[in-house]
């Protein structure tokens, strides 16, 4: 299911971004949330469960829209005119705040979930062990990855456009 879901989003992506690499961009932070989501566990003492399984795909929504924002405002920024390198600094600058405060928001909200004691509660702490533990962890890797995936992607277009005989767009860097 988790397969189809990837596709899904990718497809989704790939239509307003008009590009293949774009998405496999937005969406290489996933693996490092499922990877948050596992030490979450690992750390308090949890086993896997149906329900870490459906916080892992929530935590993959939150992980796509932080990527996301980075990579449209790039974009943004590059369609005005920007080389690649000022566009997703630029595009850090803008966006550190709102995507810091999101993954911030999360965790902290779910922090009394996750230590729920209550026998009434007990079976969604997993969802929020897996939510708010990956939030964190991948939120980390999405500030550093995102933006340098992003500029590798530059590099290549431009290498591709020299090799065919015409002119690097200028990235910048």
């Amino acid at each position: 299911g988790m397969a189809v879901a990837m596709f899904s989003i990718f497809a989704m992506l790939a239509i307003p971004l008009k590009s293949y690499s774009l998405p496999l961009i937005v969406l290489s932070g996933a693996p490092f949330g499922i990877i948050g989501a596992l030490l979450g566990h690992l750390v308090l003492g949890y086993s896997l469960s149906m329900m870490s399984m459906f916080g892992i795909i929530a935590l993959t929504g939150v992980v796509v829209n932080d990527s996301l924002v980075l990579v449209v405002t790039a974009n943004l920024y590059r369609g005005r005119g920007m080389g690649a390198f000022e566009a997703v600094h630029q595009a850090a600058v803008r966006r550190l705040r709102p995507i810091i405060l999101t993954s911030l928001t999360t965790s902290l909200g779910l922090l009394p979930m996750m230590l729920e004691t209550s026998s009434q509660a007990r079976f969604l702490v997993p969802l929020a062990i897996s939510l708010g533990f990956g939030v964190l962890f991948s939120t980390l890797v999405i500030l550093l990855l995102v933006p340098s995936l992003y500029l590798v992607r530059e590099d290549l277009i431009d290498m591709a456009r020299v090799a065919k005989g015409g002119e690097a767009r200028g990235n910048g860097h």
